[in-house]
Order: structure tokens, then C-alpha cells, then sequence
């Protein structure tokens, strides 16, 4: 089309005296003979390579320009230049077509009677029609009512689906009502009104606009529904909500009709520059009327709206709340002057345009609001299983209360992006279908619906398999006690899955998102065999931590001796194990230190115990009385089911300075054998009082000495025999049952608990 458009130049430029004195051939035959001559051929083809030349140069010069975009500050001037203009010469036009009306010339004379008769038509259709509307808003008024009570005390949802779907079929009854005044509007301006059988232009104008408009306050009253409380979408009161409704639908009325009917009827009877003139001042006014409504309930607003920011119950909703209590008046003075500049520079389609983006910005915050307000009860309110559930696995429903809220809260953020988007593309600043259509847009949208499924997905397999290793380990609901290894082990292997978890599901995101995992994988290695080398002893804890496991050596809860520190393994981790002494003190013992482990609490315990008795006391009858007080013990409801085996005498394993000693031992449970030994010596005590067995204790010889030659006499001692009662009051000699008061009295049977202490 180009070369084309060239060759007609060119064509007019080389035979243009031809044609001025002969009749005009067709382009095509005098092409043709320019083609056929030579001289002409040649001329044409220098021309065309002179054009070819200056259309470059002429590009190359004005590509500069043409890729340098207008700034802001530029755009805004030309904008408000061309407002300032159309302003002026409305109000030319305007004191133009006055003075021909005023004139009275023929061709601007107004037909009062052709006018008088149309507004008395008009006027009949819009009484009739209004009539009708309001005659169905009130049979329909029993129907809003029977849908508020269920919205409000209705049963089988919840309130804020109930209130969903009460909404919906308000709306649609309102709607439907709005159809059938619609339609009874147009047969009476058809059949009773004007010419029968035709509708005219100026009622189909104001029916058009009735339908319209009475369908945006119908959205509206979706927001605002004054009169009943259980079709009400905001949180406000009644009279707040009346006072909004009011003030909106007069706007919308106001511009509606003003634009839609008014000025097209001045446009067709007075003149258009009047029409246009009338439907700036109508913006005008509307702009100015909005503006000071919202600046007077500035302060009102933004109070309820901080007031409500402070009794949310999350972080989110209070900073959103507190943000838009302090920008909804400045939001709304913007879009009133979009709305307004929009009608200026636009004054065809500006009205429609603006109708139908605010409907969509309503429709589309309201199903946000909805959904948000869905999801805001849903995260407020606790997840509770049932009751066989949280039997079998106690831990679930906690996690389910820890992951589900945030996956809503992020849902949440989607949708206010979502909402965002759509209201931009819904007045032209963005183009939603466009980018959604380019690779950037699809690629975007792609990755984040997978990352939300990988970490959907990484989510449920934690949830299933530590709820698999929860179950293994609940005694009531897997295959019965576990053991102390099967504790360890699976709570080193959950510790161990989620690390791997998290580290896979990492990777797997950043792959997703487009980052390339493979220079991380391999920073990852050369990271690694710089900490081996760096940190050995790291590394000597985890290896030496893996063969400890492998080989069974302690579990939690065992009683064992490692690096030196005896007390209760109560954490073992791939790298230390936290011990519990005696004295409560908690030691956390990295394995890299510990040479040898000493477990208390393999398959079985002894307890081991010397006994010493007087050098005049006899050996078989103290081995008798250790046997009896044995047998006192195996008979005991407390002990007896940790002793394994009978006692054990191995006889005298020592004559001391004072003593002979005796050794026994008893097998026990593991963990039981420090309990029975503290009963044991208890009995072995009571017994041996009874017996009159006595335990030595340390004598010491008194020597006062003498000089060489025997002059210094030994000291002379008298001791005098003398019995004390059991009071220390002297009596006579302590009878068999105060011997053995020790074994009747209460406060001397302590009670230790077996297993959960030991001996130093």
C-alpha cells in the first residue's frame, strides 16, 4: 500500500499538465504508459529513489521525537489546556445560540407547541412508569421482609453464607421489579400514550435511563439496604445506611437523568450547544454536591472505620481499616474528579463509560468484601475434629489451627490483588485480558498458581506423615506401648523429614519461580566441604551421633552416665543428647565428647549392697536375717514386681578394721534397682536391730601411757551400767515392738516413685 500510494504521487506530480488539458485516464493506463517509455521510466525510477531517500532521512529525524514520551507535568497541561478550551467555547456557543433564539430568525424559532406536547407526553410516561415501579416495590416489600428474618435467623449456614444468599435473591427480586416497570413503561408509552403502536424517541430516552439507573441503585441498596437488616452487606446502622442510600441514589439521579434525558431533548428541541452547556453544569453541580458531602462526613466516617480497625482481630484487616479511614475521603474526591474530567474530555460516551466502570468497581468490591468477610470468620473460627479423631491423633487439630489461617490469610491477599486488578481494568487503566494474553502475564500466572500447589501439596504430606508418626507413637492407637528406641528413632526421623521437607520445597520454588538451582546446588557442596573442614568437630558430633543410634546405645528417658554427667537422657537430637541429673540441672553433652556410654536401663538392673557386721557377730546368722529381710521385701506390694530373681549371696567379700562384710545382690526391672536398694537396706536395718545384730562402726583405744621406769599409773575408769527408755528418759531395757517401732511408724517408710531416680 505503501509503494502504491507513492506511485499515485508520482503519477499526478509527472502527469499533471497532461491532465488539465484532456480527459483523466485511469491510473493504470497511464502507468502503463510511463512503464513503456523509456525517458519517463528513467525519471520515474530517479524519483522514486530520491523519495526512498528522504523518507529515510525525515524518519531517522523524527524517530527522536516520536519515542519521546510526553512527562506527566506536560500531559497534565495539555489535558487542562484542552479542558479550558472546551470550556470557552461551550460558553461562545452557548451566548451564540441565546442571541439567535433572542433574535427570532426563522431558522432558530422554537415550535412551543411541538414542545409543549412532548413534555406533556414525556411527563405521562415518567408518572406512569414510576408508578408502576413503585406500585411492585411494595407488593415485592413482603418478600425483602421473609428473606431478611431467614438471612437474620435462619438455620443450616452460616451467617455469612445466609446472608450471600439472601442478598442474591433480594437482588434478583429487585431487579425482576425494575423489569416489569420497565416494561410496563414501555407498552403504556407505546399503546396509551402518543401515537398507538409506536414508542417515541423521548420516552424510549427516559425508559432507557430508568432502567439503567434504578438497576445501579438497585446495587446499591445490595450496600446500603436501609430498611432491612438481614439484606445489608455493610456492617453499619440503619440510619447510616438510609443517609448513604439517600445521598448516592440523588447523585446518580441527578446525573443520570440530567445526562441521558435532558440533554438529549435540549440537543433536539433548543439547540446542542445548550445540551452540551446543561450537561457540563450538571457535572458541575454533581461534583460539587459529592465533594462537600464527603467533606463533611470526613470525620464521621473515618471514626467508624478506625473504630472497626480496632475491635479486628487480625493485623491485616486493622492496618487496611486504619489506612482507608484516613485516604476514603481523599479516594472519593478522586473519583469524582475522574468522573468529572472523564465527562469534559468525553462528553459522547463519558456518562456510559462512567456508569457502567463504577457498577463494575461495585459489584466487584462488594463479591470481595464477601468473600473477604467469608474467609475472616473462617480463620477466626477454631477448627475442632472430632472426637475419634483427636483420639488417634492429638496433634492434628493443633496444626490444622497453625497452617489452614495463614493459607486463608494468603487467599485473602489474593483476592484483594485480584480485586485491585479488576477494578483497574474496569476503568481502562489496565488492561487485565491483555497482559493475562502476553507471556509475561501467562508465565506470572502460571508460576503462581504452581508454587501454591507445590506448597499445597508439601503441606499435606507433612500433616500425613507426622500424623502417621504420631499415631505410631500414641500407645492407645498403634500397636501398643512403643519402645524407648521407637520413640527416639521416629522422633529423629520427623525432625530429620521436615528438614528435608523444607529444603526440597525450597528448591523445587526457587526452580519454579525461574531461578536456577544448580550454581545454589553446587555453592551448596563447596559450602558444605568448607564447613566439614572448618567445623570437625560438627561433623564428629553428627557421625558419632549416627553410629549411637545405629547401635541402640541410650533412648529417651534412659538413665545413663555419658562424658561424665549421670542423670536422664531427656532430647536426643543427630548431634547432642540432654541429660537431667539428680539436682535438676540439665546438661546438653555433644556426642563428639563422649568416649563411652553407660546405660542403667538395659533389660535389666542389680542392685548391689556389702553389709558389715561385728567380728563377734555370727556370719551364717546375719546371712539368715539378710535372707528374711529379702523375703519381707519380695512380699511387698511396691517391690515385688520389679524383683526378677531371688537374692543372690555371694558371701564375705572382705574383713575390714571393724567389720565383716557381707554381699548380696537383687535383680530387678530396669530403672527399679535404686528404689529396692533403699528399701532393702531399710528392712536389712530393722532386722538386724531386731536380731541384735550389731553394725560396727568405727572403735577408738584410749591410751594415757606410762614413763619408762612405769611411775605414771593408768587412769582409773568406772563405767556404770544404765538402760535408757525409747524417749532417752533412763527405764528399763527398749522391748521387741519399740525395737521395731522404726518399721510401724509412717513417717519413717519413705515412698520413692520406681524409675524415676537413681543413686549417685
Amino acid at each position: 500500500m505503501g509503494l502504491l500510494a507513492w506511485l499515485m504521487v508520482v503519477l499526478m506530480t509527472l502527469g499533471l499538465p497532461a491532465l488539465a488539458q484532456q480527459e483523466p485516464p485511469t491510473p493504470y493506463a497511464t502507468l502503463a504508459d510511463l512503464l513503456e517509455n523509456e525517458q519517463s521510466r528513467g525519471e520515474l525510477i530517479t524519483q522514486l529513489r530520491e523519495l526512498a531517500g528522504s523518507e529515510g532521512t525525515t524518519a531517522a529525524v523524527e524517530a527522536p521525537a516520536a519515542a519521546a514520551e510526553p512527562t506527566l507535568a506536560r500531559r497534565l497541561a495539555e489535558t487542562t489546556s484542552q479542558i479550558a478550551g472546551d470550556l470557552s467555547h461551550q460558553f461562545s456557543q452557548v451566548v451564540a445560540t441565546l442571541g439567535d433564539l433572542a433574535s427570532g430568525q426563522p431558522d432558530t424559532a422554537i415550535d412551543m407547541g411541538a414542545v409543549f406536547s412532548a413534555t406533556l407526553n414525556l411527563v405521562l410516561v415518567i408518572l406512569a412508569t414510576l408508578a408502576l415501579f413503585f406500585g411492585f416495590r411494595r407488593l415485592a416489600r413482603g418478600g425483602f421482609t421473609r428473606i431478611s428474618q431467614w438471612s437474620q435467623a435462619g438455620s443450616g449456614l452460616t451467617p455469612v453464607l445466609r446472608l450471600m444468599v439472601a442478598v442474591a435473591v433480594a437482588a434478583t427480586l429487585d431487579v425482576l421489579v425494575v423489569a416489569l416497570a420497565y416494561l410496563g413503561g414501555n407498552l403504556i408509552a407505546t399503546f396509551l400514550i402518543g401515537e398507538a403502536g409506536e414508542l417515541s424517541t423521548r420516552a424510549s430516552l427516559f425508559l432507557n435511563a430508568f432502567l439503567v439507573i434504578e438497576l445501579l441503585k438497585a446495587a446499591l441498596r445490595m450496600l446500603f439496604a436501609s430498611r432491612y437488616e438481614g439484606l445489608r452487606l455493610l456492617p453499619i446502622s440503619a440510619a447510616e445506611a438510609s443517609y448513604w442510600n439517600r445521598w448516592i441514589a440523588r447523585l446518580i439521579g441527578l446525573a443520570g437523568y440530567g445526562l441521558l434525558v435532558a440533554v438529549p431533548l435540549i440537543n433536539v428541541y433548543l439547540a446542542p450547544a445548550l445540551g452540551q452547556a446543561f450537561g457540563t453544569l450538571i457535572m458541575l453541580g454533581a461534583f460539587v454536591y459529592a465533594v462537600a458531602v464527603v467533606l463533611k462526613n470526613r470525620i464521621k466516617l473515618r471514626d467508624a472505620l478506625e473504630a472497626a480497625a480496632e475491635r479486628s482481630s487480625f493485623a491485616a484487616t486493622r492496618i487496611s481499616l486504619g489506612l482507608f479511614a484516613r485516604t476514603w475521603h481523599l479516594l472519593a474526591i478522586l473519583y469524582f474528579v475522574v468522573v468529572l474530567l472523564l465527562t469534559l474530555l468525553r462528553p459522547e460516551d463519558a456518562l456510559p463509560f462512567v456508569l457502567i466502570a463504577t457498577l463494575k468497581t461495585l459489584v466487584i468490591a462488594g463479591l470481595g468484601m464477601l468473600l473477604s468477610s467469608l474467609l475472616t470468620q473462617t480463620i477466626g473460627r477454631h477448627i475442632t475434629l472430632s472426637e475419634e479423631l483427636r483420639h488417634k491423633l492429638p496433634l492434628l487439630e493443633a496444626r490444622l489451627n497453625a497452617y489452614v489461617p495463614n493459607a486463608l490469610r494468603a487467599i485473602r491477599a489474593v483476592i484483594l490483588v485480584a480485586v485491585i486488578l479488576l477494578v483497574l481494568n474496569a476503568w481502562g487503566a489496565f488492561d487485565l485480558a491483555a497482559w493475562y494474553a502476553s507471556e509475561a502475564g501467562r508465565t506470572l500466572t502460571g508460576r503462581l498458581i504452581s508454587v501454591a500447589v507445590i506448597l499445597t501439596v508439601a503441606a499435606g504430606v507433612w500433616l500425613a506423615l507426622a500424623s502417621l508418626i504420631e499415631h505410631r507413637l500414641n500407645p492407645e492407637t498403634g500397636s501398643g506401648e512403643p519402645s524407648a528406641r521407637a520413640k527416639t528413632l521416629l522422633a529423629l526421623f520427623r525432625n530429620a523429614l521436615a528438614i528435608a521437607l523444607i529444603t526440597i520445597t525450597v528448591m523445587i520454588v526457587l526452580a519454579e519461580i525461574g531461578i536456577n538451582i544448580g550454581p545454589l546446588i553446587a555453592g551448596a557442596g563447596v559450602l558444605g566441604l568448607a564447613i566439614g573442614f572448618g567445623a570437625q568437630k560438627l561433623v564428629q558430633d553428627i557421625i558419632t551421633g549416627i553410629f549411637i543410634q545405629v547401635e541402640n546405645a541410650m533412648n529417651t528417658g534412659d538413665v545413663v552416665t555419658v562424658g561424665g554427667i549421670t542423670g536422664t537422657a531427656e532430647r536426643l537430637s543427630i548431634r547432642s543428647v540432654g541429660i537431667r541429673d539428680l539436682n535438676g540441672t540439665y546438661h546438653i553433652v555433644p556426642f563428639s565428647s563422649v568416649d563411652t556410654v553407660s546405660n542403667y536401663m538395659r533389660e535389666f538392673g542389680y542392685h548391689v549392697g556389702e553389709y558389715g557386721i561385728a567380728y563377734r557377730e555370727s556370719i551364717d546368722e546375719a546371712i539368715v536375717v539378710l535372707r528374711e529381710a529379702f523375703d519381707e521385701l519380695a512380699a511387698s506390694e511396691d517391690h515385688r514386681m520389679n524383683i526378677l530373681a531371688p537374692l543372690e549371696v555371694s558371701g564375705v567379700t572382705g574383713l575390714g578394721d571393724s567389720s565383716v562384710n557381707i554381699r548380696v545382690r537383687i535383680k530387678t526391672t530396669p530403672g527399679t534397682q535404686w528404689a529396692t536398694g533403699r528399701a532393702f537396706n531399710r528392712l536389712v536395718k530393722i532386722h538386724f536391730d531386731a536380731k541384735g545384730i550389731e553394725i560396727p562402726f568405727p572403735h577408738t583405744t584410749l591410751y594415757f601411757g606410762v614413763g619408762k621406769e612405769g611411775e605414771a599409773p593408768p587412769a582409773n575408769l568406772r563405767l556404770m551400767k544404765q538402760n535408757f527408755d525409747i524417749d532417752g528418759r533412763p527405764g528399763g531395757q527398749p522391748s521387741a515392738d519399740q525395737a521395731r517401732l522404726g518399721e510401724h511408724d509412717p513417717r519413717a517408710r519413705p515412698n520413692p516413685k520406681p524409675g524415676e531416680d537413681y543413686d549417685d
